[in-house]
């Protein structure tokens, strides 16, 4: 079974960068990959943020959260 890997952005040229240089290096064959963009998503900030993302873009694996470079915190989203 693959393990679930999710990607929030915000759709911010830094979130972009990430998210062309961190999910194009997951291997598919392992981890089933969701985008979420939380710019055109507003309703997924609650569960982003039980998620314990606290900015954008970060990466959610195993219930590990990990922050890549900062775009936007979750507040600036709301």
């Amino acid at each position: 079974m693959k393990k679930k890997v999710t990607f929030y952005h915000a759709n911010c040229p830094v979130c972009v960068r990430a998210e062309q240089a961190v999910v194009g290096a997951i291997d598919t064959s392992r981890f089933d990959v969701e985008i979420v963009d939380l710019g055109n998503s507003k309703d997924c900030l609650a569960e982003t943020e039980r998620a314990g993302v606290k900015s954008v873009p970060a990466l959610v694996m195993d219930g590990q959260v990990f922050h890549i470079n900062f775009g936007a915190g979750l507040s600036d989203l709301k």
